[in-house]
C-alpha cells in the first residue's frame, strides 16, 4: 500500500509539474530522438521466438504556430516532420531490423492552448533486412519484400519542459505491411512504449500568431476524376506481381482549405483474375466451382465500388481515407477459396481439397473496401485553385487486409461560387 501511495504521489507531482511549466520553449523547429520498448505480435503460427522489440526514432520537425495557412489553424497549429529510425525485433537471425522513413504529424488533442497531451500519426516506409525465404526463413511469414508500408499511431504526454528540452512519456501501435505485393504477408503489428525529448533547435523570428480571432469560414464544391495504377499477387502459387488498374469519380465539398468529404464510384480490373480465368485454371474448368466466369473474363475480373472518401489539406499536401461498398466483384471468390482453406493449395486442386468457407468474414471483407493514402498537389489549396492537379500512392484493402499497392494521378475541379 506505501509503495502504491507513493507512486501516486510521484504521478501526480509530475502531473502538477508539468503543468505548471512557464511557457518559455520559444522554438520554431525542433529535433526528437525517441527511444521505443515494446512486444511484437506473432505473424503466424511457429513464428520465430523473439526478445522485447526495442527502437530509436529522430524526428526532425517544425512547429506551426506561425504558420499563416488555413490548414495550420484549423488543426490547431499541428508540428510537422519526417522521422529516420531504427527497429529491433529481438532476433537478429531471422527476423531482423526495420529501417524507416515516416512523414508525420502530431496533434494537440486538448486543443490548441494546452499542448501537455499529443496524438502522432505517421505514413512512411521500411526497409527490412530479413524476410520470408522458403530455404532459409521459412518461419517468417510477417514480410516478404525488402520494403513495406509503415503506419504508426503514437501519443505523447509532455512530463517536464525546461527552456529548450521537452521531456515525454509515448505509447502507441506499429505496424508494417508490404501491401500484398508478395505473399506471404502477415504483417508485423506491435504495441510500443517510448521515452522522447523534443529539442528545439531553432528560435522564432517572428512572433506567435494571434489565433483569438475566429476566422472565416470558406467552402466550396468539387469534383476529381482519377485513374491508378497498382499491383499485387493472387496467392503463394501465382505469387509474381500483376497489374490492378482503377478508374473513378468522385465529387463533394471542400471546407476550409483544409477539410474534403465526397462519394464516388470507381471501376477496377485485376489483372490476376483475368488471367486466372483465360488460363483456364482450376477452379474454372468445366465442372468446376467458377465455370460460368469464363462466359465474360473480363467483367468477372472487375470490381464497381460505390465509396465515402475524405481528406486532410496541409496545402500542397494530402492525407486520404476511404471506405466503400463493393457492388460487384466476383473474382474475390477465386482469391478468398483458393487463400482461406488448406494451408500450400496447389495450381492443379484436387476436388476434394479443403478451400475457404464462405463466413460472415468473407461476407464482410468481399462487400467492404477501404483505402489510406498520400497525396501532393501541383498547387497549393492554400489559394483554393479552381483547377489542381495530384500525383498520390495509397493502400487498398479488403476490411483492413491489404489487396494492393497503387500510384494514382488525378484531377479536382473547385466550382465557382454564384
Amino acid at each position: 500500500m506505501r509503495k502504491l501511495t507513493t507512486t501516486l504521489f510521484l504521478l501526480a507531482s509530475i502531473s502538477i509539474w508539468a503543468q505548471n511549466t512557464p511557457k518559455n520553449f520559444d522554438f520554431s523547429n525542433f529535433i526528437t530522438p525517441e527511444f521505443l520498448v515494446g512486444t511484437t505480435a506473432a505473424s503466424n503460427t511457429d513464428f520465430p521466438e523473439s526478445s522485447s522489440t526495442l527502437g530509436l526514432y529522430v524526428n526532425f520537425g517544425k512547429f506551426q504556430q506561425n504558420n499563416t495557412q488555413e490548414w495550420a489553424y484549423r488543426l490547431g497549429f499541428p508540428k510537422t516532420g519526417i522521422a529516420f529510425g531504427v527497429v529491433d525485433y529481438g532476433n537478429t537471425e531471422f527476423l531482423g531490423q526495420a529501417y524507416t522513413l515516416l512523414p508525420n504529424v502530431e496533434f494537440n488533442i486538448l486543443g490548441r492552448t494546452r499542448r501537455n497531451f499529443t496524438m502522432n500519426v505517421g505514413l512512411g516506409t521500411s526497409y527490412f533486412n530479413k524476410k520470408f525465404d522458403e530455404v532459409e526463413n521459412p518461419l517468417n511469414q510477417a514480410v516478404s519484400t525488402n520494403f513495406t508500408w509503415t503506419f504508426r499511431l503514437f501519443f505523447h504526454y509532455k512530463l517536464y519542459e525546461s527552456e529548450s528540452i521537452q521531456w515525454r512519456l509515448g505509447g502507441g501501435y506499429l505496424h508494417h505491411s508490404n501491401g500484398h505485393t508478395r505473399l506471404p504477408n502477415n504483417g508485423y503489428n506491435s504495441l510500443i512504449g517510448s521515452v522522447s525529448a523534443l529539442i528545439g533547435t531553432k528560435n522564432r523570428t517572428v512572433t506567435e500568431l494571434d489565433d483569438s480571432q475566429e476566422r472565416e469560414k470558406t467552402s466550396a464544391y468539387y469534383i476529381s476524376p482519377r485513374f491508378s495504377l497498382g499491383s499485387n499477387t493472387l496467392s503463394l502459387i501465382y505469387n509474381d506481381k500483376k497489374a490492378v488498374y482503377t478508374v473513378a469519380i468522385s465529387a463533394g465539398k471542400q471546407i476550409n482549405k483544409t477539410f474534403k468529404y465526397g462519394v464516388g464510384i470507381s471501376y477496377r480490373y485485376y489483372e490476376h483474375y483475368y488471367d486466372y480465368i483465360i488460363d483456364n485454371e482450376s477452379l474454372v474448368q468445366p465442372g468446376r466451382e467458377f465455370e460460368d466466369f469464363t462466359d465474360n473474363p473480363t467483367w468477372s475480373a472487375s470490381n464497381i465500388t460505390l465509396f465515402a472518401e475524405g481528406e486532410l489539406l496541409l496545402n500542397h499536401v494530402g492525407l486520404t481515407f476511404m471506405i466503400g461498398g463493393n457492388i460487384h466483384k466476383p473474382g474475390y471468390d477465386i482469391d478468398w477459396r483458393i487463400n482461406q482453406g488448406w494451408d500450400n493449395t496447389p495450381r492443379d486442386i484436387p476436388e476434394n481439397w479443403m478451400l475457404g468457407e464462405y463466413n460472415s468474414k468473407y461476407k464482410l471483407k468481399k462487400a467492404i473496401a477501404t483505402r489510406l493514402g498520400l497525396r501532393y498537389y501541383l498547387f497549393g489549396n492554400e489559394t483554393n485553385p479552381t483547377h489542381n492537379l495530384f500525383a498520390g500512392v495509397s493502400l487498398n484493402a479488403n476490411l483492413g487486409q491489404a489487396d494492393f499497392t497503387a500510384f494514382s494521378v488525378g484531377y479536382v475541379y473547385l466550382l465557382p461560387k454564384k
